[in-house]
């Protein structure tokens, strides 16, 4: 009986290892599309016919991504197997999608049916492609040995500086794209202290499983690098705090804040534009 419970929550561990190896894909890869309101609108405008052609060919693209890569580690090579995997993937596209949009209270109770279901539809698209993709953005083994003779590892300035650099580098190329748009006041108007609240816990969260959780890359080695914050969380606060800081420097550069511009809104762009630079830095730590 102990060896039958241990092997049910291996199989379990596995299974949530594989599903958050999904969103973190979904989240690299559809949170640009999150943060353009043509979407909201186009989506809040779809007919039902036109949501279940789009759903339908989401599900023949993942079906296609997913013959060939997927987001599970093991793969049972199966007509009915790999279009399982699809129907999963669709459906973690779609949660990664509400949550996104509810947390930025694009999604409300007050929201009609039909256009929240657009929304969702439409802003699924991406996220599921990205949970296809998944395991092809920067596979690795978690549990793969990191000894090398040829590549001493870096002393603890020079590791800390090269995380600080990676997160720089990605939070910089997420948040130059969206800080000049009008999505950032659009979506900060909206906010309330409990989103913003839900806004930063849920950039932690996912910035920490994309780097630590869903294996993308050797997660043994990034836990023997030498850097002074380096450990899971501390880094994960770092990293966040890093992108906060390039989010303030490039809604700065755009003229979107300034020194007439009340604090209260101040931290609340900051904390908007954080989402998806956190995850673009957490995408350039995973090349560190």
């Amino acid at each position: 009986m102990p060896r039958k419970r241990k092997q049910q929550a291996n199989a379990w561990l596995k299974e949530l290892d594989d599903l958050v190896r999904g969103c973190s894909g979904g989240f690299l890869f559809g949170i640009p599309l999150v943060y353009t309101m043509e979407v909201w609108w186009i989506g809040s405008t779809l007919t039902p016919a036109e949501m279940l052609i789009i759903l339908g060919l989401t599900l023949g693209i993942v079906f296609w991504l997913t013959r060939t890569e997927g987001f599970r580690r093991t793969r049972q090579h199966q007509f009915f197997a790999y279009f399982a995997e699809s129907v999963e993937a669709l459906a973690l596209g779609l949660v990664c999608a509400t949550c996104l949009l509810v947390l930025l209270q694009e999604i409300t109770l007050f929201t009609p049916l039909n256009e929240a279901l657009g929304k969702l539809v439409l802003e699924s698209v991406p996220f599921s492609i990205g949970v296809g993709l998944s395991k092809a953005f920067l596979s690795g083994d978690r549990y793969a040995s990191t000894e090398s003779t040829e590549n001493p590892k870096p002393a603890r300035l020079n590791a800390t500086l090269e995380e600080i650099g990676a997160t720089l580098t990605g939070a910089l190329v997420i948040a130059f794209n969206i800080a000049p748009t009008d999505e950032v006041p659009m979506l900060a108007a909206a906010a309330t202290p409990l989103s913003l609240l839900a806004l930063i816990a849920a950039s932690l969260l996912i910035s920490y499983s994309i780097v630590f959780v869903a294996g993308f890359t050797n997660q043994a080695k990034r836990r023997q690098q030498r850097g002074i914050f380096q450990r899971p969380m501390s880094e994960t606060i770092m990293a966040y705090l890093v992108s906060l800081g390039v989010s303030l420097l490039m809604l700065l550069f755009f003229h979107k804040l300034g020194p007439n511009v009340p604090a209260s809104l101040w931290l609340r762009y900051s904390l908007i534009l954080g989402l998806p630079a956190s995850i673009g830095g957490a995408a350039g730590r995973l090349a560190v």
